[in-house]
């Protein structure tokens, strides 16, 4: 009973992980070495993630700056950043890639602070999904007679005010993004 409540707690905390590295992947105007946390590179033939092949660096407000530690995987790096969803296009010098992140219009603010409403409405309904899951198994634990009534209220009731707690913190964090995103 009480590991089935440590069970939920644990895939609520994930849920709210994973909401926040998506938020951290989302390009609001100013450098953020995130942004490359989803870029993969053909290096060797194995996919590598960039942060594991160069040193990235904040230079300016709105600048990246890429330095491969390889200097022969420069090309692969660019051409991993042109594929990729960021929007950015790199500049190559020979010994570095700069990455200039643009101002953002008000309309592309308002388009991103859309998806992270959706991306924190699916992070909500994750969040119920565990819960209803965490309810099931209670009332089969009830049926099986392995709990009593009052257990599976109490049990009921304590997953029930985890849901309501980590919809808060979706909330919370919806809420600070989307002020992130359009004070800049």
């Amino acid at each position: 009973m009480k590991e089935q409540l440590n069970i939920a707690k644990e895939k609520m905390n994930k849920s709210l992980n994973a909401l926040n590295n998506e938020f951290a992947s989302i390009r609001a105007g100013r450098a953020n070495p995130a942004v490359l946390d989803k870029v993969m590179v053909d290096y060797y033939g194995a996919p590598t993630p960039v942060n594991q092949m160069a040193a990235i660096s904040v230079s300016e407000a709105r600048i990246l700056v890429i330095q491969p530690w390889d200097k022969s995987s420069l090309k692969l790096i660019e051409k991993a950043i042109l594929a990729s969803d960021i929007g950015i296009t790199p500049t190559n010098d020979g010994t570095a890639i700069r990455l200039v992140f643009p101002q953002l219009t008000e309309d592309r603010r308002k388009e991103l602070c859309k998806t992270i409403k959706k991306y924190g409405e699916e992070a909500k309904v994750t969040i119920r999904n565990i819960r209803r899951d965490s309810m099931d198994k209670f009332k089969t634990m009830k049926k099986n007679s392995e709990i009593t009534e009052d257990d599976m209220k109490d049990c009921e009731k304590k997953v029930q005010d985890l849901t309501d707690k980590f919809c808060a913190d979706v909330d919370k964090s919806v809420a600070e993004k989307e002020k992130e995103v359009m004070s800049i």
